[in-house]
């Protein structure tokens, strides 16, 4: 009998042990650069080679300074893929690190100026003519989710589309039309539980796709609106219905906004003490353009 006790110790120690490992490992995993982030990586070069190319017939020069950014940026990501071949560790803050630099040559690319410490990123009336934005930094959109998201079980760089509800309109041109695609991406996650008693959930978006063209964008979630299904006509409110303005999808079934979610900066969502974070796909989702857009 005391032999048998003594084994199903050995046992639970070996168990637990592995349990530790596995966390360990799992943990480790978590902080550096994996195959689905390489990937992530190579599809922004493919769409910043786009962009290059596009703005060779607004201005060569730049064009050209672009190409050689872009081509050193092949070069680390290549080193990376390199890396993970030989099963070698690189830490998760070089893929973000890539992905920034990224984004900022893509951004220069289309005519938008990238983000600097210490500047505002919203222009002013007479920036916006010269820089050629179609749609300026604080244009806000009603989004729709095409799936859930949940704090309980999506993971940090999930990727998610959204569509937008309304035609975004200057003068009489619709600028954005309804039913674009916006990519979101989820950039930190809290699971509710013993220890964080609240489930938070950080989500963000880099990418629209317009008339099957996809642009750059930097988007931050403002505001939660609970919906039961589209029922009607969109519409417009806040204070006109031009670029700049609050676009509000006005659509039949739209309850407001969402009890137990406080959105706090950066697009934080928390949940109420004791749950996780839910947005069941149709959630509408009030989304702040950080950057502008240009279209061209």
């Amino acid at each position: 009998m005391t032999f048998l006790r003594q084994v199903s110790v050995l046992a639970l120690l070996f168990s637990v042990a592995a349990s530790g490992a596995a966390s360990a490992q799992a943990s480790a995993q978590g902080q550096n650069v994996t195959q689905a982030d390489l990937q992530r990586l190579q599809d922004a070069l493919a769409d910043a080679g786009r962009d290059v190319s596009g703005a060779q017939s607004r201005d060569a020069a730049l064009a050209t300074r672009l190409e050689t950014e872009l081509s050193d940026l092949r070069d680390d990501v290549a080193y990376v893929r390199v890396k993970l071949r030989k099963n070698e560790t690189v830490p998760r803050t070089d893929y973000f690190d890539l992905r920034d630099r990224i984004d900022d040559l893509r951004a220069r690319a289309r005519g938008e100026s990238g983000p600097k410490s210490g500047s505002s990123t919203t222009p002013t009336s007479s920036s916006r003519g010269s820089s050629g934005l179609d749609v300026p930094a604080g244009t806000e959109f009603d989004v729709r989710l095409g799936q859930s998201l949940s704090s309980s079980t999506n993971l940090v760089e999930d990727r998610f589309e959204a569509t937008t509800m309304v035609d975004l309109q200057n003068g009489d041109r619709v600028v954005v039309p309804a039913g674009s695609v916006m990519r979101g991406v989820v950039s930190s996650v809290t699971k509710a539980g013993r220890v964080e008693r609240t489930g938070k959930m950080t989500v963000a978006f880099d990418q629209v796709t317009i008339g099957g063209r996809a642009y750059p964008i930097r988007g931050t979630v403002t505001q939660a609106i609970e919906s039961s299904g589209i029922k009607g006509e969109a519409g417009k409110i806040g204070a006109g219905a031009g670029v700049g303005a609050i676009i509000g999808g006005i659509i039949g079934g739209l309850k407001g906004a969402m009890a137990g979610i406080l959105i706090g900066g950066g697009g934080t969502i928390a949940a109420t003490e004791g749950k996780d974070v839910d947005l069941p796909a149709g959630t509408v989702l009030r989304v702040r353009l950080d950057s502008g857009l240009s279209l061209k």
